[in-house]
């Protein structure tokens, strides 16, 4: 299940959000998902972007900043029990289904170089990824990246997780889940990844087989295994 966000000022709980859309938008104008209506929060403040059952919170470049357990960030994976601090408002995140931080950390990050290690963690947790009850995404044809590019030319990495995340943090980064329609890639940090050429923007995009990706400098092949 989605997680949600319960909205509080000086203690006082002024509203719970469920976070089912894969964007969601917090800031003073009423257009937001979130509206927060105070002069310390900026117009578009910042945004939650939702994949499976885990979510990311991006400041959007606000004037006063987001701050999750008091410290300032651009970027974050929520993990359940964070507070957010926009303006002297406060969002509890709840979940009790996101991935938890030991798994989530342990998500493969691709650099030049590292794309072996990447591949064998994937191996590593197949298993534990069926046990999840993942038996929708198991049936369908298992994906695989092959490096393209850089030290790591040749390696390969089984798409076996729910969620894969690619890239270099602070950088580009990117995410790609696995649903029973396929597999999709999602922007998640820094200019928008490239397949086959074109930006994918800030949607979610259904990966075809031999889709080249342009990722942190480094290009990779999405293949289907027959």
């Amino acid at each position: 299940m989605p997680g949600k966000l319960v909205l509080s000022l000086n203690g006082s709980v002024l509203g719970e959000f469920t976070l089912n859309k894969e964007r969601t938008t917090i800031g003073r104008k009423p257009h937001n998902d979130i509206q927060v209506d105070n002069l310390a929060v900026s117009g578009a403040h910042a945004a939650i972007l939702t994949i499976l059952n885990d979510s990311f919170i991006e400041d959007l470049d606000s004037t006063n900043g987001t701050f999750v357990n008091g410290k300032l960030i651009k970027k974050h994976a929520l993990r359940a029990g964070d507070l957010v601090a926009i303006g002297k408002h406060e969002l509890r995140y709840l979940n009790d289904a996101a991935s938890d931080d030991q798994d989530f950390e342990k998500t493969m990050i691709i650099r030049p170089g590292m794309a072996g290690h990447a591949a064998a963690a994937a191996k590593a947790k197949a298993q534990q990824s069926a046990d999840r009850g993942l038996t929708a995404t198991r049936q369908a044809p298992l994906g695989k990246i092959q490096v393209l590019s850089g030290p790591g030319t040749g390696k390969e990495l089984e798409l076996s997780k729910a969620l894969i995340t690619l890239g270099r943090p602070g950088v580009q980064v990117a995410v790609i889940t696995r649903r029973p329609q396929g597999y999709f890639i999602t922007h998640v940090e820094g200019s928008h990844p490239v397949v086959n050429g074109q930006s994918i923007g800030g949607n979610a995009r259904l990966l075809a087989d031999h889709d080249v990706i342009e990722l942190a400098g480094v290009k990779l092949e999405f293949f289907v295994d027959s």
